[in-house]
């Protein structure tokens, strides 16, 4: 059983839990971080010496962190074709994907566009420096738009861990209030979510 510590309203845990339900693997979960507290405690440091969320246990293994860590240490274990697969050019292919939604959409949506709109009082919001964080943002999901015209999947024609890593961002980009460039094929694979 995979024991899971954190909130369910933070991205990487959903990208977890998305995970864990595509591979139908048994879980717990325990809400730690934010507002539920916790990640402090000598208990959770002693499993993440960061104290952010979020660590999994698999049975008795050692405590793993760091999402992206996570999801392949759960791809590598539980997955097979095509989500994972044993070749090394294609896996490689997909943990490409996987780092590159990661550093380059995650990282250019969560905290300058994300934080800005939701986390951030209104009458404190800059607005042209959020609008300056969207195009930025547009022109790497340029990047995913031109994939995904070609291909039905970020990395492939198949549903695979860069898929988890890419969409898991997605849902929260597309369900906030903000002026977004046209990207067809991008809501087009939304959709299929």
């Amino acid at each position: 059983m995979i024991t899971v510590w954190g909130r369910k309203t933070s991205s990487n845990v959903q990208a977890l839990m998305w995970c864990i339900g595509e591979l139908g693997l048994p879980f717990a979960r325990y809400d730690i971080g934010h507002k539920y507290g916790g990640n402090d405690t000598p208990e959770f440091l002693s499993m993440n010496p960061n104290g952010t969320v979020l660590v999994i246990k698999d049975g008795d293994s050692a405590s793993i962190w760091e999402t992206g860590a996570i999801l392949r240490y759960l791809a590598n274990r539980y997955a097979t074709l095509p989500f994972w697969p044993e070749e090394l050019e294609a896996r490689t292919n997909i943990d490409k994907w996987a780092e590159w939604s990661k550093i380059n959409i995650a990282l250019n949506f969560t905290a300058p566009i994300f934080w800005q709109v939701v986390r951030t009082a209104q009458q404190h919001q800059n607005q042209a420096e959020i609008a300056k964080a969207i195009d930025k943002l547009s022109h790497m999901l340029d990047i995913a738009e031109s994939q995904l015209q070609e291909h039905d999947f970020i990395a492939s024609d198949h549903f695979t861990l860069a898929d988890i890593q890419f969409g898991h961002t997605l849902y929260r980009y597309f369900d906030i209030k903000i002026n977004r460039p046209r990207h067809p094929a991008l809501i087009r694979y939304f959709i299929l979510f």
